[in-house]
C-alpha cells in the first residue's frame, strides 16, 4: 500500500481539485486498514468535481491486483473500461460496446452505471464483488438497484471486482457496434472535462436544451460550456472548482437539470446571474 499527499487536480479528468491523502490499495489485505478511517474512493477521476480546498477524508484508489483481469474469470475494479473494450473487440466478445469513450475504471463504471444510449455497465455484469462492513460480499446486478446513471451499492461499499457476461459475436460485428457509438460522440470536446455534466431528462437531451438556451460558450474564469457540446464543461487551462461550480449553477438557474457528476468537498454558492 502506498500513501502520499497529492493535489486531486492531477488525478481528475477535469483537472481541478485540492489536496488529499491518497491511499493506493494493492492487495485484498490492504483494504481493511485503508477503510479504518473515513474515506472516499477515486477511480479514473472522471465524472467528478473536487473542491479547490480538497477533502479531509483519505482517498482510496485501487491498484495492484485490482487492475488484473481475465474474460474467463474476474475483472478487477481498477481495470480501465477502455482497455477491456479494446481487448474484448479483438476477442470478438460483445457486451461492452456501449461504454466506448467512457474514461472510467470498472469500479466507477459500476457505481454510476456508466454508459451511453447504446448500452450501460449493468447490462454486462454477471456478479459484482463489494467490500463493506469489513468483508467481501457478492451480488447479482438485480440486487444493486441499477438505473440511469445510478446504483444502490451498500453504504461505504467499494467495488473490488466483477464477472462479466459477454457474448461471442466475432470481431467484425463488435467493431461495427463500436463504430456506431464512436460516430455518435464525434461532437464531444477534446479539452479537459469530467464528461457529461447533467443527466438527460426523460425523452430529451441535456445538451440540446442547453444549446437551445444559448448557453454554449458561456465562461466563468477559465471554465467554459463547450462550443462543441452543451453538456460538457471544459477547463480552458487553470480553471478552479468554484468556477466550474458556478457554471453548473448558471445552467440550473434556467433549466431543471440534475448534475451527473459526484461533487467532493465544500463549494460555496454565489449569486447566480446570466
Amino acid at each position: 500500500m502506498k500513501i502520499k499527499q497529492v493535489l486531486l487536480k492531477d488525478h481528475t479528468t477535469l483537472g481541478v481539485g485540492g489536496p488529499a491523502e491518497l491511499w493506493t490499495v494493492e492487495t485484498l489485505e490492504d483494504l481493511p486498514k485503508a477503510t479504518e478511517a473515513p474515506y472516499r474512493v477515486l477511480g479514473n477521476g472522471s465524472n467528478l468535481l473536487v473542491s479547490d480546498a480538497g477533502v479531509s477524508e483519505r482517498v482510496i484508489r485501487l491498484g495492484g491486483i485490482f487492475r488484473e483481469w481475465s474474460f474467463d474469470g474476474w475483472v478487477g475494479a481498477g481495470a480501465l473500461v477502455s482497455t477491456l473494450l479494446l481487448k474484448s473487440a479483438r476477442a470478438g466478445l460483445s457486451g461492452l460496446e456501449g461504454l466506448y469513450g467512457v474514461p472510467a475504471q470498472v469500479g466507477g463504471a459500476v457505481k454510476m452505471n456508466a454508459g451511453t444510449r447504446f448500452g450501460e455497465m449493468a447490462e454486462a455484469l454477471d456478479t459484482v464483488e463489494i467490500f463493506h462492513d469489513g468483508a467481501f460480499h457478492r451480488y447479482h446486478p438485480e440486487e444493486l438497484g441499477f438505473g440511469y446513471r445510478h446504483s444502490e451499492l451498500p453504504p461505504g461499499g467499494i467495488v473490488t471486482r466483477v464477472k462479466l457476461k459477454l457474448k461471442e459475436l466475432g470481431e467484425a460485428a463488435v467493431r461495427a457496434k463500436i463504430a456506431l457509438v464512436d460516430a455518435a460522440r464525434k461532437g464531444q470536446p477534446k479539452k479537459k472535462s469530467a464528461g457529461c455534466a447533467f443527466k438527460n431528462p426523460p425523452g430529451d437531451s441535456a445538451g440540446r436544451l442547453i444549446d437551445q438556451q444559448g448557453l454554449k460558450g458561456m465562461t466563468v474564469g477559465k471554465a467554459m460550456i463547450s462550443h462543441e457540446h452543451g453538456n460538457f464543461i471544459v477547463n480552458l487551462g487553470g480553471a478552479t472548482a468554484q468556477e466550474v461550480y458556478e457554471l453548473l449553477r448558471r445552467v440550473q438557474a434556467v433549466l431543471p437539470l440534475e448534475v451527473e457528476w459526484e461533487i467532493w468537498g465544500e463549494l460555496e454558492p454565489q449569486e447566480v446571474t446570466r
